[in-house]
């Protein structure tokens, strides 16, 4: 018998049956267990439990979050091995969607045909109404996916795909809203993403990995595979093989823009970051990479300034260790980094790169503005003033 419970998932409060957990807005049972059937889940749960070849039955899914990738391997696992006919959202009328909806296909490969609204966003809000009564009614001769950026869940829509059909959250970021934590996101890594490149990968390694790339899973997917080819199949991906390869000249270019920031040497800061970016390193995913170090100081100089108010003469070295930083070697260059920031500059570091976060993932997220802003907040930690 399912027993009611309330359980505590990652910081944030959880509602338990048994052994599943409702998480923001999506539901994980267990570390990956069993599935049991509910509309409404995430993509972790969705493709872990779906490996195998097996055809999935369903009429309708709404797919929807931020992460292409992730939106991307689910539409590819609903729709198997049947025909696919696919459409943009953008340009698309419904009236062209439910007259391909009632074609059946002669060629299923025992699985029926699907229709896919990619970026169905615009199309939902042209055709909601329409969209409703589809989703009310059914069963249909093929299946539909809509794959969306976003869905309010007070919607209509939103609610009948969650009662009567399929629907699948792809966040990769942590947070309430998207329902991630960052354990279920490290056992996705360590028990679907590296499985795939017949590898295995150990939780710190793929702490690390997101530590150093962030948390775009199409990103994280391409680095373990070419992390797979450094091992024979089944080997497992380490910590140390992570910093040693994935940081290459990627890494040390970004421990370049970090010595000229601490250093106050702008122009060589902005001429690092430019040869990243151009080599197709997207902002969202370099920022990460410089904060790591950046962060560490930023909290010893808090640490720091806050002994300093409290009467206490706290040594440098005593203040980086409890940001973290204990290696001699580490130490010493910390202790470098920090003489050569001005004291102003070192106290506003956890402050800006919380702004730089905050406005990369809001208003400079795309169109050029992300590359604007990473050169502006590089700019502003480099100034010597």
């Amino acid at each position: 018998m399912l027993g009611e419970c309330w359980a505590n998932a990652g910081g944030m409060l959880g509602e338990c049956w048994g052994n599943r957990r409702l998480v923001g807005d999506c539901l994980f049972a267990g570390d990956f267990g069993t599935v049991f059937h509910m509309s409404k889940t995430h993509a972790f749960e969705f493709l872990d439990a779906h490996k195998d070849d097996q055809p999935i039955d369903f009429d309708v899914a709404g797919v929807y979050g931020a992460d292409p990738a992730l939106v991307s391997w689910v539409a590819m696992r609903l729709t198997g091995q049947g025909d696919v006919t696919r459409y943009d959202g953008d340009a698309v009328r419904w009236s062209d969607v439910v007259e391909e909806l009632s074609i059946a296909s002669l060629f299923d490969m025992g699985e029926q045909r699907t229709v896919v609204v990619r970026a169905a966003d615009k199309f939902l809000s042209k055709s909601r109404s329409e969209i409703e009564a589809y989703l009310a009614g059914g069963p249909h001769a093929c299946r539909l996916i809509l794959q969306l950026d976003s869905l309010a869940s007070n919607t209509k829509v939103y609610k009948l795909l969650d009662k009567q059909q399929h629907l699948i959250c792809c966040y990769s970021e942590t947070g309430q809203k998207s329902g991630v934590t960052a354990a279920n996101r490290r056992s996705f890594l360590t028990k679907y993403m590296a499985p795939r490149h017949q590898v295995k990968m150990n939780a710190a390694a793929a702490d690390a990995l997101i530590e150093m790339l962030g948390h775009d899973m199409g990103m994280l997917d391409t680095e373990i595979a070419k992390l797979s080819l450094y091992l024979d199949p089944g080997g497992t991906i380490d910590e140390a093989l992570v910093r040693d390869v994935v940081a290459g000249w990627q890494g040390k270019t970004i421990w370049q823009i970090i010595d000229a920031i601490t250093a106050g040497d702008a122009a060589e800061a902005l001429k690092q970051l430019d040869k990243l970016i151009d080599g197709g390193q997207p902002a969202i995913a370099l920022l990460p990479q410089i904060a790591w170090s950046l962060r560490r100081l930023g909290l010893a100089t808090s640490a720091h300034l806050a002994a300093e108010r409290s009467g206490r003469a706290a040594r440098l070295e005593e203040s980086l260790n409890r940001a973290g930083i204990t290696r001699p070697n580490e130490v010493s260059k910390a202790v470098k980094d920090m003489k050569q920031m001005t004291r102003a500059r070192a106290a506003q570091l956890l402050p800006w790169l919380l702004d730089a976060d905050l406005r990369l993932k809001g208003t400079h997220s795309a169109g050029g503005r992300d590359r604007f802003l990473l050169e502006q907040f590089v700019l502003k930690l480099a100034a010597k003033h």
